[in-house]
């Protein structure tokens, strides 16, 4: 018998999968009833009737390979952000994109710094590249951002080894954004060797006075590099696209290693559709802001303790009765995303919803809460 494990390089022996939470195809077949999904901060308003159209018209050329350039989606992405197309990169999500960026900057020897509680993926990535993951201590529980990304710890992380640096503003899981003012302090004492990647995959929801996107930093900083999804705020997470934004000479070395037809011909279509359909955007927005104001709001009434969030979900605490009350709500159909695996293991991540999903959860919360 072959021993797989000792074949696999070292970086990808100690690895393990990305965890979705719950096999949620599994859940919704054995369900008596339509399942509460509230676990993979989906977009519960739906994608741009647009965007739907566009994706079903590409179906008809399904025998044919999607553009490998993406260039229609990278020219409509250059005009809404005001850059070259040079600096775009099309991912089949940004997920491809995060782990791409290790794979071709950091390896054995080399070192990645990213944030207590940040994204799951920025560990996997630098696991998979060999590269040994420096996590700087989140800002503490008790902070105005609980549990969110501490700059000045994250830059006392950066070493001569250090290669990459991984935010996210807002941050995946906590919610938790910091200010431009801080970020652009952060961002020039950082050496130029090493690339800043800042994952903007829910900024589309930020009404934070105090929140900017890194976009235009990018101009005076080179070694900067901003990522953004049409799975979240656009609500197109089956299609699978993302997208970065850096200096071209970056673009070009990514370009090396991208797979080929990496994003698929619906995706293409239905991302560009999207963008033209800001009204749907905006509604979409502002429904996720109401809603989440609410539902934080319902929350504490209970006694509860929601982290601040400028996403599309709050982190909330349930103390030792986590594991318990996040069973009880499983087994009435209401699915949110357990936190062990971050160190959260004193709380649920819970999707905002609807108002008929966020009056569902609480009646079930309300249910087990005792």
């Amino acid at each position: 018998m072959i021993e797989v494990q000792s074949l696999a390089q070292p970086g990808i022996r100690a690895l393990r999968a990305y965890d979705p939470g719950h096999d949620l195809v599994a859940l919704r077949r054995a369900a008596p009833q339509p399942l509460l999904e509230l676990g993979s901060n989906e977009n519960p308003y739906g994608a741009s009737p647009q965007a739907v159209r566009a994706a079903i018209a590409a179906l008809d050329s399904a025998h044919v390979y999607p553009d490998p350039l993406g260039g229609d989606l990278k020219r409509a992405l250059a005009k809404q952000h005001g850059v070259d197309a040079a600096r775009i990169l099309l991912g089949n999500g940004s997920h491809e994109l995060l782990m791409q960026f290790a794979q071709v900057f950091a390896g054995v020897g080399d070192e990645v710094v990213a944030s207590q509680y940040g994204f799951a993926v920025y560990a996997l990535a630098a696991q998979a590249a060999g590269a040994a993951l420096q996590l700087a201590p989140a800002l503490p529980r008790h902070h105005a951002m609980p549990r969110g990304h501490d700059l000045d710890a994250l830059r006392a992380a950066i070493t001569p080894r250090t290669r990459l640096v991984y935010l996210a503003n807002p941050n995946n899981p906590t919610g938790t954004w910091y200010s431009a003012a801080d970020f652009e302090t952060f961002l020039a004492d950082v050496p130029a060797q090493v690339l800043v990647v800042v994952d903007e995959a829910y900024a589309e929801f930020v009404d934070a006075p105090d929140y900017a996107s890194a976009l235009p930093l990018l101009a005076m900083h080179p070694n900067l590099i901003v990522t953004r999804t049409f799975s979240k705020a656009h609500a197109l997470a089956g299609l699978r696209v993302g997208f970065a934004i850096a200096h071209p000479e970056i673009i070009a070395v990514l370009e090396r290693v991208r797979e080929s037809f990496n994003v698929n011909a619906p995706g293409l279509a239905a991302a560009e559709a999207a963008l033209g359909d800001t009204a749907h955007l905006a509604a979409g927005v502002a429904g996720n802001r109401v809603q989440r104001q609410a539902l934080a709001e319902a929350l504490r009434a209970r006694g509860l303790v929601a982290s601040p969030s400028q996403t599309n979900f709050l982190l909330v605490e349930f103390g030792e009765a986590t594991a318990r009350i996040e069973a009880a709500l499983l087994a009435r159909g209401v699915i949110l995303r357990p936190m062990g695996g971050y160190g959260l293991g004193d709380c649920l991540r819970i999707t905002v919803g609807t108002a008929d999903d966020n009056a569902r959860l609480l009646a079930a919360l309300d249910e087990v809460l005792v």
